[in-house]
């Protein structure tokens, strides 16, 4: 499938952005190992948390799916089933790093499979602190498939994240789950916390606290999860992408409606505002996580030298940010960020080459890239998305701005995480078609 764009001549109206990709995964796997029922609204129903939800049901989870509520039917910490087959999660790496950790407390053995683009993604950072605890998990070259195997017991540990990744701490944590004793993740790098918050939700008790500038999650061994109501937020990481567009097409004025703000996912919103950005946070509510109303005037963007401390917060937005600084005044200059390399496609080189055929002057580095903006770009180019969905809808935003008729190509992993995303462009006035 690809994606056909003309140029937008203004973005007006609200829109609601699709729930929550991280929180969606968590939802279903804490869910399903409570003891009782637990209610999800705003689960976001594309493939990467389908891959979740579906390895639960093969699991013997109860799960069921009306309108938009989803009810877990949780069988408690030690109620899984073997499944009768390999478990295929496609393209996600959040259901095959989190589930890595999650069942190597089981009883029973299994073994997790992807696509070619997971099955190409590093597992050797999982891996490494799971055999530390006593897991039997072997995967041939440290990628996927990965073959995991009862063991005698877990241990707990105490465990320093060598790179910033809330998957791997994750992964830990929920393997901490089955562990003989206190676990202990330590992180140099603030990332997403949203599996300590939903821990708190589901009555795990879990301790943050802050040493010599570093966070130290502990969490004990609990007996049990109660189940919960939750309701799940828009993703942040979805309306970065109309964010962004709504900054650089001409005289727009856009609101995302009930976007999830935590703190640990905003840091776009910090850089766009250096960078001189017109955005407003308006109504917003804490329940388990902040929500809250996102407006979005045309501004004019200038360029910055990008703080290297904010990257891991912003780690999944770094595409569209690539296209914001081909719209400011100025060379943007951004480092650090080598971790893109190891995406579903090589985010670094997929957005260097998007970047060339839009005719932005950038130069790449190993870790990073400069980027010099200007207001008129080329028009009827053709753009390679590599079937990484964020290359497609950060370029599909850069097209946008473009005339003549321009081509997304290979935009089938769009459906990972935002199944809607042509429908709700064209709500607020992006001229796009798949064909």
């Amino acid at each position: 499938m690809h994606l056909k764009l003309s140029k937008s001549k203004n973005l007006k109206g609200q829109v609601t952005i699709p729930g929550d990709k991280s929180i969606s995964h968590r939802s279903i796997i804490l869910s399903s190992l409570a003891e009782g029922t637990s209610e999800i609204s705003g689960f976001l129903k594309g493939e990467d948390c389908l891959a979740t939800l579906n390895s639960f049901k093969k699991m013997g989870v109860k799960i069921e799916e009306e309108d938009e509520k989803i009810s877990v039917h949780g069988v408690g910490l030690h109620g899984l089933k073997k499944p009768t087959e390999n478990l295929y999660l496609g393209n996600s790496g959040t259901s095959m790093r989190l589930l890595a950790g999650l069942l190597s407390g089981q009883k029973f053995s299994t073994i997790l499979t992807g696509d070619s683009s997971l099955s190409s993604r590093p597992m050797k950072r999982i891996l490494e602190p799971l055999k530390e605890m006593g897991a039997s998990i072997t995967a041939s070259t440290n990628t996927a498939p990965l073959s995991i195997k009862p063991s005698n017991k877990l241990n707990g540990i105490s465990y320093e994240l060598p790179i910033a990744s809330a998957q791997v701490k994750s992964c830990i944590l929920l393997a901490g789950l089955y562990a003989d004793s206190n676990t202990q993740v330590i992180e140099s790098y603030l990332t997403r916390d949203h599996t300590e918050k939903m821990f708190k939700k589901f009555g795990i008790e879990i301790d943050e606290n802050y040493k010599d500038s570093k966070k130290i999650i502990k969490i004990s061994p609990p007996r049990k999860l109660n189940p919960s109501t939750l309701n799940i937020p828009g993703d942040f990481s979805s309306a970065s992408f109309f964010i962004v567009a709504g900054l650089i097409i001409p005289n727009s004025e856009i609101t995302l409606k009930n976007v999830g703000i935590n703190s640990s996912r905003t840091a776009l919103i910090k850089v766009l505002t250096q960078m001189g950005a017109n955005i407003k946070i308006k109504n917003i509510k804490d329940d388990y996580e902040k929500t809250a109303d996102i407006e979005i005037k045309t501004s004019n963007l200038k360029a910055i030298v990008l703080d290297e401390e904010l990257i891991p917060n912003l780690i999944d937005e770094l595409p569209i940010l690539f296209i914001a600084a081909s719209f400011a005044r100025g060379k943007t200059i951004i480092r650090g960020v080598e971790e893109l390399r190891t995406k579903e496609s090589d985010r670094l080189e997929a957005m260097s080459n998007s970047l060339r055929v839009l005719g932005v002057e950038s130069k790449s580095y190993s870790d990073g890239i400069d980027i010099t903006g200007k207001s008129s770009l080329k028009s009827s180019v053709i753009i390679d998305s590599f079937g990484d969905h964020r290359i497609a809808m950060a370029s599909s935003i850069a097209c946008s701005m473009l005339d003549g008729e321009n081509i997304i190509k290979n935009v089938e992993n769009i459906q990972t995480s935002f199944p809607n995303f042509i429908e709700t462009c064209g709500s607020l006035g992006i001229r796009a078609e798949s064909f």
